[in-house]
């Protein structure tokens, strides 16, 4: 009955006639009307600030989150990670509980989600789409996509990246798909000042989830008083180097005050910033009251390191990859390398799969026996996953059709039926040679 019910479904999705829209690089010219409607607003800090009515909660995250996001230091780690895994080869395949051909059409509905996947709207690609989701997650921790369905069997949905500072959740929300536990505030006056949108609408990506609370905590919020501090350091540092803090002061002993504002004037007109050689004849020698040590101490760069390891702690990295490189070696730079792509790396890449399998796949498509996954995650070295690969061959734990999906390539044909093609071409062959001959 399940088998019949996954055939009616799968037939009812891939067999319409409705002609397939295509997006920018995808090749056809067919069209079709517009059924996936888009409800959340692109760009909503343009059209007004933010302020939220007291029907659902808001995120309290710091307005300047986002200008710290652009600092050298921050925006140094968001890219380490965020590249790294919007650049990552990735496959839709299914359940490794579900027989292949017990789920109708697979291998199509598969292709179907892939190329869904690979233009998720009119003017994104997935790569612009999930940096955009993985972007806000690691500033705030709420990555938000929007999910419709469009009605069309060869791209049964579309996404928006959404800004997820705008997204409040309902804490009463009573655990239905169907029900509304998210809102979007636009800025906007009346009625359209909230957009309300279903559990299954929205792709809501929480890091450091918290029993708590609804909201995520992201990295940049841990790190968010290190690197304010950060930034007054380096601000003074700043100034001090360019000479815009003096740290000393010039004391001459028995001078009347009009020979001291003399002595300004002078100083004012005719030495500072000549380059001249200042000369005093006075009855005593001035003496220079120096406020600090005059050395490169002044600047705090020790300070500043430590407030970058602080940083890098905060996003899962080692202070290596943020530049300090003073107390690595050979042997220690592979090592923090391998922990910072198991440790920062594939934990995020791991909840973006499982959002995509559990909320759109599942919730909004409705073909929960189907997954996406990254390929690169279960192994940083190539040389070491090829070896493991290799021996699990060996030993017949695996066969060579499940190691090319696991690399995200298509299964070899069926031996036998090339088996059954070389006799076929060989009988051809001999066929062709006799009237030759002949």
């Amino acid at each position: 009955m399940k088998i019949r019910e996954q055939w009616k479904h799968a037939l009812a999705l891939l067999g319409a006639t409705t002609p397939v829209r295509r997006h920018a690089g995808d090749p056809g010219t067919g069209r079709r009307e517009e059924t996936a409607q888009r409800k959340t607003v692109a760009l909503p800090s343009v059209l007004a600030p933010y302020s939220f009515p007291s029907r659902a909660l808001p995120k309290p995250t710091p307005a300047n989150l986002r200008k710290f996001a652009e600092t050298p230091v921050v925006r140094r780690a968001i890219n380490l990670i965020k590249d790294r895994v919007a650049s990552m080869d990735w496959q839709v395949r299914l359940k490794r509980d579900h027989d292949p051909e017990k789920v109708a059409f697979a291998a199509k509905r598969a292709r179907v989600l892939r190329l869904a996947l690979e233009f998720p709207n009119a003017s994104d690609s997935f790569r612009t789409l999930i940096e955009q989701a993985i972007e806000d997650a690691l500033v705030g921790g709420f990555g938000a996509i929007e999910m419709e369905l469009t009605g069309d069997p060869a791209q049964p949905f579309e996404l928006w990246p959404v800004d997820g500072a705008t997204i409040r959740i309902d804490p009463k929300w009573d655990g239905s798909p169907e029900s509304v536990r998210f809102a979007q505030a636009t800025g906007l006056a009346g009625s359209d000042s909230v957009i309300p949108l279903q559990d299954n609408q929205l792709i809501y990506v929480r890091m450091n989830p918290r029993s708590y609370t609804p909201f995520g905590l992201g990295p940049l919020e841990v790190a968010f008083e290190t690197v304010n501090s950060f930034l007054s350091a380096h601000r003074f540092a700043g100034k001090l180097a360019s000479n815009a803090v003096v740290q000393y002061a010039l004391w001459l002993n028995e001078t009347t005050p009009a020979q001291h504002e003399r002595l300004i004037r002078w100083w004012q007109d005719e030495i500072e910033g000549t380059g001249r050689v200042p000369l005093l004849s006075t009855e005593q020698k001035p003496e220079v009251l120096r406020f600090a040590a005059g050395t490169d101490a002044d600047l705090r760069l020790t300070w500043q390191e430590f407030l970058i390891r602080m940083v890098a702690n905060a996003f899962s990295l080692p202070p290596v990859l943020l530049g300090l490189e003073q107390d690595v070696n050979r042997s220690t730079a592979a090592e923090l390398l391998d922990e910072a792509f198991h440790s920062a790396i594939v934990p995020l890449a791991r909840l973006i799969a499982e959002h995509l399998t559990r909320d759109l796949f599942a919730k909004r498509l409705g073909w929960p026996e189907f997954e996406f996954v990254f390929n690169d995650l279960d192994s940083n070295d190539e040389m070491q996953e090829v070896e493991m690969q290799t021996a699990l061959l060996a030993a017949g734990v695996l066969t060579v059709n499940e190691v090319r999906a696991m690399r995200g390539l298509a299964p070899l044909p069926d031996p036998a039926a090339n088996t059954a093609i070389k006799k076929e071409d060989n009988v051809t062959t001999s066929i062709t040679n006799q009237e030759f001959q002949g």
